[in-house]
């Protein structure tokens, strides 16, 4: 008998938390959006002919970034290659790594990471507030 009231509460106790698990309702899943920072670094042993080549017969420009993500900003990382900063409801997260991994590879390697923007945090405790807009 003790050992089914042990039972008992510890089946309750996972009960209890998957009910505390519940999903957000669909406002609170329509500003679900993440920054999401790609660094497409250059093969050295090709030139920017070459990576070009490459990018287009895969089609990264008709497909990258794919529907429903914005292009927050695109740089050159001089030495390095390129680096996008992407926002994307985090449902999309799997259609923006498919793209890379069909349209980037072999042109670029890749390193992804999901980031956030500071600025707004620190903006208030900096002494120069000047930000440069491109």
């Amino acid at each position: 008998m003790k050992y089914i009231l042990v039972l008992g509460l510890f089946l309750l106790q996972f009960s209890g938390y998957a009910q505390s698990l519940e999903t957000k309702s669909n406002s609170e899943k329509s500003n679900d959006k993440l920054l999401l920072t790609i660094f497409l670094k250059h093969d050295q042993s090709m030139n920017l002919n070459e990576i070009e080549k490459i990018r287009t017969s895969q089609g990264f420009y008709e497909n990258f970034p794919p529907e429903g993500v914005s292009i927050v900003n695109w740089f050159v990382v001089m030495g390095l290659g390129q680096m996008v900063v992407l926002e994307l409801p985090a449902s999309k997260l799997s259609a923006v790594n498919l793209a890379i991994e069909r349209t980037a590879w072999k042109a670029f390697k890749t390193e992804i990471y999901p980031t956030y923007n500071l600025y707004p945090i620190l903006e208030n405790k900096l002494k120069n507030k000047t930000k440069v807009s491109y």
